[in-house]
């Protein structure tokens, strides 16, 4: 079992500088390994059997790689010395970043998922310094020993457990300071296997909208904050009074500083409006069933800025990981037909956006828009179940069919 616990740091003067110093010579680093893989990609990209009308033939030299740009690290602090303050380790994941960062762009991520094209890092943009190996005792009270920073203090809200060990830390520049971040461990825990069937009963389906934030299947809807929308007028003086400055002055840097911790806040506001949510869900149901939301299509619309204000993305995934840790089940679903289908017939039911109450004709049910869609969900989420378990079945009963029936010997006593 692995997770991670966020605390706030409070290091001095001279840590500070260090960090500073640090942040800024791994940002050129990145950007230096960045741009020779983009121009190996950009000279050596032509098919072998055609010739580039741009520019001539390029000389034929290696792909930089994660391991050649690693080992190149020895030169880098001949060449120069001031990069051998650093610790070797946090150069390497400065080379390991770069690498994800390139593959993912050409290759995509496990599910084929590819991101966009990494870019140069600005200065500033280059916020973390990752040690991947610490010592098992380094924490002391609220001090915590890093290597080449010695003792730096950070404030413990909460215990580290005994069990647990620290495998890595992470100081995290962000806008009101710095933090730290430490990845535990415990192998003698055991992955959680959940085995929940959904019935109607322990199943509770909710219906993520712009209206509320969701409805469930109960009928309870939770209001929509727009945390973004409601902060819009502070964030146009603040953004107005960045443009306003010179660029590279220390009235702009106060000002971008300023503007940082507005966004900050937001994002904190909705963070924790998310946790609070995901509790109440939680304790009215062993599993949760959602839609299975295509957010970056929605997001395309005219409802975009309201869509990235909910956070949908970042609750049910936050949401999934909450209900595995409670040892509850998330299910995703299909949302076709959701709001249009009866929750009592099943019937199709057309009605605009507009009309907020669902009317069947067929049989009767009058009930919320919204509600009707989290029933629909729930339904399902349960119907999955059985047809997952039907075909199980028949699976099983063809292999036991086609299996051949074991030769029974009779031996006699003569």
């Amino acid at each position: 079992m692995r997770f991670s616990y966020q605390y706030r740091l409070k290091p001095d003067k001279e840590q500070i500088a260090k960090m500073e110093k640090w942040l800024e010579l791994l940002r050129c680093q990145y950007n230096y390994l960045l741009g020779q893989r983009f121009d190996w990609w950009e000279t050596h990209r032509t098919a072998v059997n055609s010739c580039p009308l741009i520019c001539h033939l390029p000389e034929l030299s290696d792909r930089p790689t994660y391991f050649s740009q690693k080992q190149s690290l020895t030169q880098l602090k001949k060449d120069r010395p001031w990069y051998c303050q650093i610790q070797s380790q946090v150069l390497q994941d400065c080379v390991k970043r770069v690498d994800l960062a390139f593959q993912r762009w050409l290759r995509g991520d496990k599910s084929g998922k590819k991101s966009g094209k990494p870019r140069f890092k600005g200065k500033g943009r280059y916020r973390t310094i990752l040690f991947p190996q610490v010592k098992a005792n380094c924490v002391q009270d609220n001090q915590i020993n890093l290597p080449k920073f010695g003792t730096v203090k950070f404030i413990k809200h909460r215990p580290i457990p005994d069990v647990f060990k620290i495998k890595t830390a992470q100081i995290t520049r962000k806008a009101d300071g710095y933090y730290l971040t430490l990845s535990l461990e415990d192998t003698n825990v055991p992955e959680s296997t959940i085995d929940i069937t959904p019935t109607s009963e322990n199943t509770l389906g909710i219906d993520m909208g712009l209206k509320d934030f969701l409805v469930t299947s109960e009928g309870e809807k939770v209001e929509i904050p727009q945390f973004y929308r409601k902060g819009q007028e502070r964030l146009k003086k603040l953004q107005q009074k960045v443009s306003r400055r010179h660029k590279g002055s220390k009235r702009y840097q106060k000002a971008v500083k300023q503007l940082g911790k507005h966004h900050q806040k937001v994002a904190r506001q909705r963070k924790d409006f998310h946790f609070n949510t995901i509790k109440l869900i939680l304790n009215q149901g062993d599993v949760i069933a959602h839609e299975k939301l295509n957010i970056k299509g929605l997001a395309k619309t005219r409802l975009s800025k309201s869509i990235y204000d909910a956070g949908w993305g970042n609750f049910l995934s936050r949401l999934a990981v909450k209900a595995e840790n409670a040892g509850q089940l998330t299910i995703e679903v299909n949302p076709k037909n959701t709001s249009q289908n009866c929750s009592g017939c099943g019937k199709k039911v057309p009605k605009k956006l507009s009309e907020r109450i669902h009317n069947c004709p067929h049989c009767g049910l009058s009930m919320d828009r919204d509600q009707n869609a989290a029933r629909n969900i729930r339904n399902l989420a349960v119907g999955m179940n059985a047809s997952s378990k039907a075909q199980l079945r028949t699976e099983a009963q063809a292999g036991a069919a086609e299996k051949p029936q074991p030769h029974h010997e009779v031996i006699g006593c003569g």
